[in-house]
This record gives C-alpha cells, structure tokens and sequence, in this order.
C-alpha cells in the first residue's frame, strides 16, 4: 500500500496509508520533524490519518518530509511526496476559525467540568448515606455477624469519598481549561501583548527582506532564490496587517499607543503603578529612576533616592499613563466618582495624608442579607508592600466575593482582594485608575462598580445618652 505524504497551508501537513501495525509509527513519532526539527506526528481519530501540529497555515520544511519518505523508503514502502505551499487562506480567516474553536472547547470543556461536578456530588452523597448508620460512632463488632457487612461499608465509603475528591479535581481540571479556551480572544486581542508580538513579527520581516536582498540577518544568510522566502513575507505581511488592524480599532474604543513623541525628558510616566520622572526618552521605552526606589513609594524624582545611579526602562506598551512636572506640582484634586476614561491619569500625591479612625461599610438595610452590605476592592501586590492600600472598585460583598475568587482577576504579581473595614480613604488606602483590564469579567457578571465610598453610620454613644 502506497503511503502518502501532502503538505498544503490550508490543510497541513499530513501522512494517508499507514496501518496498525506495519512499522510506520516508530518512524513518525520520531521527534525530527517540522520547522524546528523537533517535532513528532501524531494520530488524529477525527481525521484518521497522521498529522503534523502547528503545520497549518505555514510553508513547511522540506528537508523535513524528505527525511521522512526516505526513511519510509529505507523500511520497504512505497511513498509519494506531494507539496503546495501556495495554497493558503489569510490569516484573518485562519485566526477567525481559531477563535470559532477556543469557543467551542470552551462549551464543551465546560460541559465536562459540570458533568465531573455532578459524579463529584453523587459520590460524596452515596458515601454520607452509607456512613449514617455510623453516625454515632458505632464500631466495627469483631466476630460478630454484622462484621463483613460493616467492613465492606467501610470500603464503599472510603470508595465514594476517593472517588469524589479525584471527579473534583477533575472538574476543577476542566474549569480552568475552559475559562483559558473562553479567554483566548481576550488574551490574543489583548493591546499591550499585540504590540509587543507586532514588533517580533516587523523584526521577522526585516529579516526576510534582508534574506531576499542577499544579505545576512538573525546571524546567518539564506538563499535569496528560495521560494519560500516569498512565503514567509506574504504570510508576515497579512498577521501585520490583522494584528495593525487590532491596535487601531483599540485605539478607537479608548486605548492609548504610546510613543516617543509623547514623551520628554522631565516627566512622569505612570509605571507599575507608581509615578516616575522620566530621565532620558529612547526610541522604545523611557529611562527612569529603578524601579527598587519606589518601593513604599507613590512617586519617584531624578534625585533624593536610596539608588540614584540605578536606572531601569520602561517600554512604551508597559506605560498606563503620563503628565507633566508642572501638573505633578499641583495639588491634588477630589478622587472622581466614575472611572478616569482619558489615558494621561492624574498626577499622584506625595505628601501624607493625617490618619483618622477606621471607618466600616454601611451596614445593608434591616431584614437585608449580610452580603448585600458594601465592600471595597483592593489590587493586592504579590512582590511588593505598599504604605496604602489600592482601591478600584465598590461593590456588594456578594459581588466582590464573586469577582475576587473569578481566575481572570489574579495575575503572576497581582491579586485582587476585598474588605468591608477599609480604614479612612487617603491614610489607609487610596483610589488608583481603572485601566479596564477586568471589563469583561464585569460584564460577564453583571456587575456594575461604583468609585465612591460610603462609611458606616456611627452608632449613638450610650454613655453620652
């Protein structure tokens, strides 16, 4: 039986005519193959033939494939090799179809998540229903006739409840994967990780145009005759293009791409957080102060810190805001009641603020439940203390337990908490902007924040009465 090796961008590359059993699997999961040359073939059900991953929407390796039908040669096959790297689809259309499938992974992971949740359940229950004729402590009577029964009660428990505890972790397995699938819009959309990939991709292309003009890139030259060069530039070209078309409608709903023109030396960037006079302006990023002077820190000026001569550059795409050393001079202003919708913030305060009595979150209405009283959320640091906490939003504690335990809500150096005993606004904690990062965790939840904070009603002292 022929074996048949075809390669197309729009299908991949894929192996037809192998059998359970005939020698030709040892030869594919070797890890020789694909652009890297480490890459394996795998089976597919769906498709019933062997695949190579991530070959679609690609030119391939050819030296690849031909080591791979030589060495079905070698085995006494016989091969055919067939390869189109011109027919493709746009990226547009392959990143639309990617999307259609992270949608639907995410409703069938979800699917499998629910179902495990319900196993989990009813493994739990059917072990409490047996453990209740134990439930006031009854031992197991050795020699007696009820002896195998309760043994073997005992086990089914033990069982259940092993059985629960792994449908559990199975369901909290298929949670997760579903919320990534349900987020790879977000996540790939997102503008500061599209800038960054578009300037690898400008880079890619460089090297490219470099290759084809017969010159070296990326230490080492290539054949500037080879087609698949003008592959590879056509393929760049179109993620640009899709990727440029990202920023632009980002920036018509709002979001600010910064560059060097908005900068000059002797301002302050709004950086991780903290305020920092701007030092040098580079064609990528801004030199600032280290970032080790704003620990404890709201803002951080060109002298008078603990590491003067230590610098640190901040990119373009890691900047949330700017103003300018005049402004910075200013006093501050009444923290506003909606969320700051301009990119350049409102200059930080310095100076402390006097300390005052805790205060609490007005208390719900009579007959109310608990969790309808007021909470304040917080952006809890993983790596760095501050002197005030950091306020985004208020809200419900049923809404703020809700959207604190959501995964989208915590990052590798941030986390979002609650309280309802804050302490007083500008001594304990302070509002910060809201960037809009948790927007669709909001919307997904129906929740709609508010930016002022209400203290609890101070009740009469008895004493005085």
């Amino acid at each position: 039986m022929t074996i048949e090796i075809t390669h197309t961008r729009r299908e991949g590359t894929l192996v037809d005519g192998t059998s359970r059993g005939d020698g030709s699997a040892e030869i594919l999961r070797l890890r020789e193959y694909g652009r890297t040359r480490r890459q394996p073939f795998r089976w597919s059900r769906n498709l019933d033939c062997w695949y190579l991953p991530h070959s679609r929407d690609h030119a391939t390796y050819t030296p690849s494939l031909e080591l791979l039908a030589q060495r079905l040669r070698d085995k006494g096959f016989e091969v055919t090799l067939t390869i189109d790297n011109g027919d493709g689809r746009s990226f547009s259309e392959a990143e639309e179809e990617r999307e259609e499938k992270a949608e639907g992974r995410a409703d069938r992971f979800g699917e499998y998540a629910a179902s495990a949740a319900r196993s989990s359940e009813a493994a739990w229950k059917r072990g409490h229903d047996i453990s209740e004729r134990f439930a006031f402590g009854q031992p197991i009577l050795v020699g007696h006739h009820s002896e195998g029964r309760a043994r073997r009660d005992h086990a089914r428990m033990d069982d259940a409840m092993r059985k629960s505890i792994g449908e559990s972790d199975r369901a909290a397995h298929w949670t997760s994967r579903a919320q990534a699938a349900a987020n790879y819009q977000q996540f790939k959309k997102d503008p500061g990780r599209t800038l960054r990939r578009l300037d690898k991709l400008r880079a890619d292309l460089r090297a490219v145009e470099k290759w084809q003009r017969g010159e070296s890139a990326k230490g080492f030259s290539r054949n500037p005759a080879d087609p698949e060069l003008a592959i590879e530039r056509q393929e760049l070209t179109e993620e640009i293009a899709h990727w440029e078309k990202v920023i632009e409608d980002a920036e018509a709903e709002g979001f600010k791409v910064w560059s060097r023109a908005d900068f000059k030396r002797g301002d302050f960037v709004l950086y991780r957080g903290t305020w920092y006079e701007v030092l040098r302006v580079n064609p990528k990023s801004v030199t600032i102060p280290h970032i080790h002077n704003g620990t404890g820190k709201r803002i951080v000026r060109a002298t008078g810190n603990q590491h003067d001569d230590w610098t640190w550059t901040a990119p373009y795409d890691g900047i949330s805001g700017r103003t300018s050393a005049d402004e910075m001079q200013q006093p501050p202003q009444a923290p506003a009641t909606e969320p700051q919708e301009s990119a350049e913030q409102s200059p930080a305060v310095e100076e402390p603020v006097p300390v005052g009595e805790p205060t609490a979150a007005a208390a719900p209405a009579a007959g109310a439940s608990w969790l309808d009283g007021m909470a304040l959320v917080l952006i809890a640091s993983k790596n760095t203390p501050r002197r005030r906490k950091r306020a985004l939003w208020a809200m419900t504690r049923r809404e703020a337990q809700a959207v604190c335990s959501d995964p989208r809500t915590s990052g590798r150096s941030y986390m979002l908490t609650w309280t309802d005993r804050p302490g007083t606004e500008g001594a304990a904690w302070e509002w910060v902007p809201d960037n809009g990062r948790h927007a669709p965790v909001l919307n997904e939840l129906g929740i709609t924040p508010r930016r002022e904070w209400t203290a609890a009603p101070q009740a009469p002292d008895a004493e005085a009465a």
